[in-house]
């Protein structure tokens, strides 16, 4: 079995250590000393404590913008699809150190602060991407992108949670599904309507009652099905 790497060492000693001591109790000393490393090399892996938490969002940003990057218009929504999956492959493949950083930011308000702002980076960059490809000819393509871009996220953290307190034992089949959710509620603004879908209400006004309407309405819109 191979040696931890000093970055392992690094984070499973913060880690123990802020179970033990707490969040705030805990200093950059502590981190190296109980890893059995230097000061030097904790700061050579991290910038600071905090980063130990949260290593990798840079990183996962660029893979994300790196995937959305490679779209056409055609394939946009599968592009966003394979990003949000991405991210949680990421979480999965860390496994219980996600489940421990979620512990944590859970009582750290600090912590919390930072994860939200996190969040609200991968929400603006879906959001980027969706405004492009929504195009800018629709008065409401702005709104539209954001709202939908809230929901990328929010389907995806829905999942994530679910399956960081051990609710969830498909989260991949469950994202998935998530996000299909989320497609069928953003159709492309230039996309037709299905025939044969939907239902409009014309109101007007007639002395005669209601029930004895309806049987004639049906007939016309029976009438309106067969036509071609």
């Amino acid at each position: 079995m191979s040696k931890p790497t000093a970055r392992t060492r690094l984070a499973d000693a913060a880690f123990a250590l802020f179970d033990e001591r707490g969040y705030e109790q805990t200093t950059v000393d502590d981190i190296a000393e109980r890893a059995g490393l230097g000061r030097t090399t904790f700061f050579r892996h991290y910038r600071s404590k905090e980063d130990v938490i949260f290593p990798d969002h840079d990183q996962l940003l660029e893979a994300i913008r790196d995937r959305l990057a490679t779209s056409s218009e055609a394939t946009a929504l599968v592009a966003v699809s394979d990003a949000v999956r991405l991210v949680l492959h990421h979480y999965l493949e860390e496994g219980e150190l996600a489940r421990r950083r979620y512990k944590l930011t859970s009582r750290v308000a600090a912590l919390r602060d930072r994860e939200i702002a996190s969040v609200a980076r991968y929400q603006r960059l879906f959001r980027e991407f969706i405004a492009h490809w929504m195009g800018s000819g629709e008065r409401t393509a702005s709104l539209r992108a954001e709202l939908m871009a809230a929901s990328v996220v929010s389907a995806h953290n829905h999942v994530l949670r679910r399956w960081l307190r051990g609710e969830c034992a498909d989260p991949v089949g469950e994202v998935d599904e998530a996000m299909r959710e989320v497609v069928a509620l953003f159709p492309h603004p230039g996309a037709p309507v299905p025939a044969g879908t939907g239902t409009t209400v014309v109101a007007f006004r007639s002395t005669q009652d209601l029930d004895a309407l309806l049987p004639a309405l049906r007939r016309v819109i029976a009438d309106e099905g067969a036509v071609g």
